[in-house]
């Protein structure tokens, strides 16, 4: 992954909303030639999937996840199924998750409201999604965005850390920097942008160690530096699509 020279850094304080919108739009697009492959990581193949998967997906990663549903959806292929599950078979299926009787309650849960209040079927709107039990915004967005081609910004740990570390928003609040960061791109992009940060997220800008020697958007980040700028050091940094998957 080649590097880009440090030398258009921008002055926080005096970068106007014009200009962060320009360079914002400016990082996605190399986000976007650098990650061509990004999408969602969990394996689904309807809105209903998708949602356990996502549900499951707490405090877990995506390969547990994918190995574990196959099970799950061969059990469970209606809400009515998971509104009638027995709690002690569902939480043996998803045990290795973690937190697993918590997320049985979800489960069962949601299968209940999805059959009492629509009909069986998974909403798709924002504002009927998060309405259901284990569902917040974080989760409804993944749904909207990857089920149904609704645009929406998925604000995990990942994505809020890049925002930040970016100089697109200064907010911590998980709704706030889905506001903030989305006033900065045309609705369309939204679903992808959250792609390219969180692909990004995992395998360069990491929490602790970004590799900023090894990052194409280094001219772009006002945090350059805050990593590794070595670029041979930082290369040793980044993470493969086979270890990300094995991580959270």
């Amino acid at each position: 992954m080649p590097s880009r020279v440090p030398t258009e850094l921008p002055t926080e304080p005096t970068e106007t909303p014009v200009a962060r919108t320009r360079r914002a739009r400016r990082m996605n697009r190399i986000l976007a030639e650098t990650y061509p492959d990004a999408h969602c990581e969990l394996d689904f193949t309807s809105p209903l999937e998708l949602l356990v998967a996502t549900i499951l997906s707490a405090q877990s990663t995506d390969v547990r996840v994918n190995m574990v549903t196959p099970a799950v959806f061969a059990t469970y292929r209606t809400a009515a199924d998971y509104a009638a599950a027995d709690r002690t078979e569902l939480e043996t299926l998803i045990q290795s998750t973690g937190f697993f009787r918590a997320k049985t309650n979800a489960l069962i849960g949601l299968g209940q409201a999805l059959v009492e209040r629509y009909d069986g079927e998974v909403p798709g709107r924002l504002k009927d999604l998060v309405t259901l039990p284990g569902v917040g915004r974080k989760t409804a967005n993944v749904v909207l965005g990857n089920a149904f081609g609704v645009p929406g910004i998925t604000v995990d740990t990942h994505f809020g850390r890049l925002a930040r570390r970016f100089g697109w928003t200064a907010e911590s609040d998980p709704e706030k920097v889905e506001a903030e960061v989305g006033a900065l791109f045309p609705r369309r992009d939204w679903t992808m942008l959250s792609h390219h940060l969180i692909w990004h997220g995992r395998r360069v800008c990491h929490a602790r160690k970004p590799a900023c020697g090894a990052c194409p958007l280094a001219g772009l980040c006002p945090s350059y530096g805050e990593g590794e700028t070595d670029p041979a050091k930082a290369a040793k940094l980044v993470k493969s699509s086979a270890a990300v998957a094995s991580s959270p």
